[in-house]
């Protein structure tokens, strides 16, 4: 699908058998799809990606959460419990550039002879992409997770909440959103270093020394201030000044007074007085009548500050506008709905794609006969025996 201009999309020609589910793995092949690439979901009979049953489930039994991440794809529904089922999977994954999957553990693949090892003995030059809640080789491989799981491991819901309080989630969907982007930008590194060298090899790795054992720290950050939530006349304004900025601070709350006390003289000086600091700040956004007033006053003294924005908000504001990150898109049985905009822009493709969310099994015999060669009384044959399925949602 080339854009107006005639320039082919970035990643068009690239072929990828999608086993992800849900977000983190639909995810990568959402992004994968919006620049052109081939996606053969495949889907396992009945339900399909469970990610069609995730709230908001629509009245004709569309799931928004699965139109957002699966716009451009084509959906395969095979049972690969069945020995048909699994040899055509096999048999796709031969002339593939990138298998999928982010089940929970990695022996889901392995059952069925569709892991990493297994692929590559058919097809040397496969990207295998798993992305899961504990890797592939950790002593946690075995256990199953989900966002949260993988907030609470972590260390992002120990750093969330009041600190008198328990741990709390961040409010959306922040592991499965990260995983998403960080194996959608590995596979980018992975194509680029297979078309030098013909293989590909990516590790991450995170460590810390332990002498320093982070704490959750409510709406201010500790060791450092500015840094935190401070009630508006409205609402909530985050503002996070350092060093450089603030005398800025000062100076937009008509408080010079403050830079000579020796005190705050640096930003951990100021985190030892966020109690008393504080309430300066939030008695000089009170003497305005909106947010909006304290954010242009802040603006003009270029100190760092947002709204605190809920996703309502977030759906209808100029910025978001501008930098297409909220879509407003027509799915065929749901209508108008909202989906996350593409977080990447190209120069090579300023251009998305008019792309949409597969019903199951929707184009079992186009990819059949496209990639296998079978014909329509082939997968008629391979339906009626229930290695193959097709729904209408």
């Amino acid at each position: 699908m080339p854009q107006s201009n005639g320039d082919p999309m970035i990643l068009e020609g690239c072929t990828v058998l999608d086993f992800s589910q849900y977000l983190a793995g639909a995810g990568v092949t959402r992004m994968m799809a919006e620049l052109g690439a081939d996606i053969i979901k495949v889907e396992l009979p009945e339900v399909g990606d469970p990610g069609r049953l995730l709230p908001k489930v629509l009245d004709n039994g569309r799931s928004g959460w699965f139109i957002q991440h699966n716009r451009g794809k084509k959906s395969l529904s095979v049972d690969w419990n069945t020995p048909q089922g699994r040899e055509l999977l096999v048999e796709l994954a031969r002339d593939v550039d990138i298998v999928a999957e982010n089940f929970g553990t990695a022996d889901i693949m392995a059952k069925r002879g569709l892991d990493y090892e297994s692929v590559r003995a058919v097809n040397p030059d496969v990207i295998y992409l798993s992305v899961s809640c504990f890797g592939r080789t950790s002593p946690w491989a075995d256990r199953p997770g989900y966002d949260y799981i993988a907030q609470a491991a972590s260390g992002i819901m120990h750093m969330t909440g009041d600190p008198a309080g328990p741990p709390m989630m961040v409010g959306s969907a922040l592991g499965d959103t990260n995983g998403a982007v960080h194996g959608f930008a590995a596979l980018g590194y992975a194509l680029y270093h297979r078309e030098r060298t013909g293989r590909a090899h990516l590790q991450l790795n995170h460590t810390t020394d332990g002498e320093f054992v982070p704490m959750r720290n409510g709406r201010h950050n500790a060791a450092v201030f500015p840094a935190g939530t401070f009630k508006g006349p409205q609402g909530w304004i985050v503002v996070l000044a350092l060093d450089l900025q603030w005398p800025n601070v000062c100076r937009c709350i008509g408080r010079l007074d403050l830079l000579d006390d020796p005190r705050l003289a640096t930003s951990s000086d100021r985190g030892c007085h966020t109690a008393e600091l504080t309430p300066i700040i939030e008695g000089w956004m009170a003497t305005f009548d909106s947010d909006e007033e304290v954010l242009a006053e802040l603006l003009a003294h270029k100190v760092p500050a947002s709204p605190v924005l809920s996703p309502l908000d977030a759906l209808d504001h100029p910025h978001f506008k501008a930098r297409d990150m909220v879509r407003w898109v027509d799915d065929e049985l749901a209508g108008p709905i909202p989906i996350p905009g593409f977080p990447f822009k190209f120069g090579a493709q300023p251009e998305l794609p008019d792309i949409r969310a597969p019903r199951i099994g929707e184009h079992n015999e186009a990819i059949l006969a496209e990639r296998l060669g079978l014909s329509a009384s082939d997968v008629a044959a391979l339906t009626e025996a229930g290695v193959l399925f097709r729904a209408d949602r």
